[in-house]
């Protein structure tokens, strides 16, 4: 004979459990200047330090998220379709030489980020890459 023991709505309603992210990220309230979410809080203060800089004149142009196409979309040799490859960095901005650079905030290297920062690099040389660590 199986035992079946029942939770009373009085207990479950009572327990407050605060779920953590699964990605160990802040609150997104933590995480939002002017109306903009950032994916952690090193990279909204990234983002304070490079507005500061902009007003002051230190640099221009300063966009968020840009997009870099790594490579094409093509046909594999059985005829089936492969989606284009891209990079999409945190920060790109122009310095006061003219040098375009392009910056993106760390806490942790995947595999995939050190493979698509290789071929950024070598696709787009002329683009000066810069890597903000938090650890």
């Amino acid at each position: 004979m199986v035992k079946v023991v029942f939770i009373s709505q009085s207990k479950r309603a009572g327990a407050s459990m605060t779920r953590q992210n699964k990605y160990n990220v802040s609150e997104k309230n933590e995480r939002t200047i002017s109306g903009i979410v950032f994916d952690s809080k090193a990279e909204l203060q990234r983002f304070a330090e490079l507005k500061i800089l902009e007003k002051q004149g230190v640099i221009y142009n300063l966009s968020l998220q840009p997009k870099f196409m790594l490579q094409q979309a093509f046909f594999d040799n059985t005829g089936k379709k492969r989606r284009a490859l891209y990079y999409i960095a945190d920060f790109m901005y122009t310095d006061k030489q003219g040098l375009c650079i392009v910056e993106d905030v760390k806490g942790y290297r995947t595999t995939d980020y050190k493979l698509k920062e290789k071929l950024f690099r070598y696709k787009y040389p002329a683009i000066i890459f810069k890597e903000i660590c938090k650890y």
